[in-house]
């Protein structure tokens, strides 16, 4: 649709709600809420209106009108949004994981737009493709300098329709046909076995099909001897309600409550029970969550929390409470609103922010310490409710130095990946692939006329302490240690290179492994050396401790 025929769209809406708001004025009461609304509405058309006729440049009155509901809608709460109809695919996709296409993730990395994860088994990886590879055009159109959300949006579309992607690789050119699939990605990009008696899953989602994939990984880990298991819900953003509580279900009896929506409307205050026999409920768990565990991550730790059936380990969760409803509008829109809060069995809301409470800045505020509430687990263990779901054995996070977080950050691990890739058809298996010295040798090499400086946080907290020596004049007094200080902490980039040789090792092992196992290989590779599974092996292995622990 052109420019002209949406903006005639818009006039011919917008004048349809003045009418109907001066309609309505006629019979709302002057203290009824609803004249209120009517009343903004027709101040807002008629302002859309006159800007039309009066303003000295043309307008486009769809952005006008976006950028005014979503200024509004920032005013609730991030999770409130409205949805276009343009846009509709991409919340689709989000919400169910499933789409036509040929399921890769792109993105810009050093200033191109690349593949940067090819899932397997679907026509991106089956027909060649790799992580790095640089796009340079889909089908005749060059997209060099189009954006990323641009480029995935040609690439999607229906199934068994074909697409041809020209691609950069190393020095080569290379044209790849593809043909587009349904693509439906696991909420389960891992699992297997991680000694004898302990089985270990990767929960990622919860998008269509997460508590069915759950159900596979754990009847085939129960068929190969687990005795024991992890699930994994680090970094799980959350997802559909439902597999959230099928996935509890697996564990928990027929007819408990895992979950209930409390809201405004008396419609959206529902219990959530589980309906159907679990796979097992005895089997010793432990759930490992962060503080990237969010929404129905935080629904099944906290109703396996709350009923005593799983140890937590890791870190508290994000807290996010909130439930969402999608309500279509018209013209094929919609809008995602906050209808309610979710309340798990030990009657408690794991909502960490109040936005009704905003701060000079318009954030919301986090629940006080003081304004918590202690609520009890089956056993009689005491929880709080307002700020997420707190683990039973806390694990404090890994923090990396800068020169670490400085070779990741400047993609300088992800390009060496690359090349490394393109001179070794392949690599041990991921449990078994170690970049040893030759391989590290190689790399410190290669970053030799690469820029890669950084600033270390006590060379942060000198330059802070030199800035205010200045402007509160006492420089003079000190500036002879300053200066001693400074040179006795000043960072070699060489040094560095060698002090935190392992955890470089182990950034440069996550991105090789991927180029040759993708998504599944960064998580088996990262096992070895992961604080939070080697302490649950450890409380699954004694008995009493696990005991304990669920115990007030």
């Amino acid at each position: 649709m052109n420019l002209k025929n949406r903006k005639n769209r818009s006039l011919l809406t917008i004048l349809g709600v003045i009418l109907g708001m001066t309609f309505l004025l006629s019979f709302y009461p002057k203290n009824d809420k609803l004249f209120s609304i009517a009343k903004n509405l027709d101040i807002f058309a008629s302002l859309i209106r006159e800007l039309d006729s009066y303003y000295v440049d043309e307008i486009d009155p769809d952005k006008l009108v976006s950028v005014g509901i979503n200024a509004m809608l920032e005013e609730l709460d991030p999770y409130t949004e409205f949805i276009p109809e343009e846009d509709s695919d991409d919340f689709r996709m989000m919400t169910t994981g499933e789409y036509g296409g040929i399921g890769a993730l792109i993105g810009n990395r050093t200033g191109s737009n690349m593949i940067l994860m090819p899932y397997k088994g679907f026509p991106a990886q089956e027909g060649g493709l790799r992580i790095g590879d640089e796009i340079l055009q889909v089908d005749s159109v060059n997209v060099v300098d189009k954006n990323t959300a641009d480029i995935s949006k040609m690439l999607k579309g229906p199934a068994n329709t074909d697409v041809s992607v020209t691609i950069k690789r190393g020095v080569d050119t290379v044209q790849v046909k593809l043909n587009r699939k349904k693509i439906v990605i696991s909420n389960v990009p891992y699992y297997g076995m991680l000694n004898e008696e302990t089985g270990y899953i990767k929960l990622s989602d919860f998008t269509t099909n997460a508590a069915m994939d759950v159900r596979k990984a754990l009847v085939d880990l129960k068929a190969q001897g687990a005795q024991k298991l992890i699930l994994d819900v680090r970094d799980n953003p959350g997802g559909i309600l439902r597999e959230a509580i099928e996935v509890v279900n697996l564990f928990i009896p027929r007819g408990k409550e895992v979950v209930r929506t409390i809201g405004k409307l008396q419609n959206v205050n529902t219990v959530y029970k589980t309906e159907k026999s679990p796979v097992d409920k005895n089997i010793p768990l432990v759930v490992l969550i962060n503080e990237r565990s969010a929404s129905a991550s935080e629904i099944v730790a906290g109703a396996l929390q709350d009923y005593d059936r799983a140890v937590l380990i890791g870190r508290k969760t994000f807290g996010k409470g909130l439930v969402q409803s999608t309500i279509p509008l018209s013209y094929n829109s919609q809008v995602k609103v906050t209808t309610a809060k979710y309340y798990i069995p030990s009657g408690r809301c794991i909502q960490a922010i109040d936005y009704s409470q905003k701060d000079e800045e318009g954030n919301g505020r986090n629940v006080p310490d003081s304004l918590r509430n202690e609520f009890k687990t089956k056993n009689g263990r005491i929880v709080l409710d307002g700020g997420g779901i707190e683990p039973d054995e806390e694990i404090e996070s890994k923090i990396y130095a800068p020169i670490t977080y400085s070779l990741v950050t400047r993609s300088l691990v992800f390009s060496y990946a690359n090349e490394f890739t393109l001179k070794n058809e392949s690599v041990p298996s991921p449990r078994e692939f170690q970049i040893d010295d030759q391989i590290y040798d190689d790399f410190v090499e290669w970053l030799s006329d690469k820029e890669y400086d950084y600033t270390t946080r006590v060379e942060k907290t000198i330059a802070d302490l030199e800035k205010y020596a200045e402007k509160e004049k006492y420089y003079e007094d000190i500036k002879t240690e300053l200066a001693s200080l400074k040179k006795s902490v000043g960072h070699s980039k060489e040094q560095d290179l060698v002090t935190f040789k392992d955890e470089i090792k182990e950034a440069l092992k996550d991105e090789i492994v991927s180029r040759y196992y993708y998504q599944e290989g960064i998580v088996e590779a990262s096992l070895n050396k992961d604080a939070e599974i080697e302490k649950s092996i450890q409380v699954l292995r004694d008995q009493n401790l696990y005991a304990m622990m669920l115990k007030p």
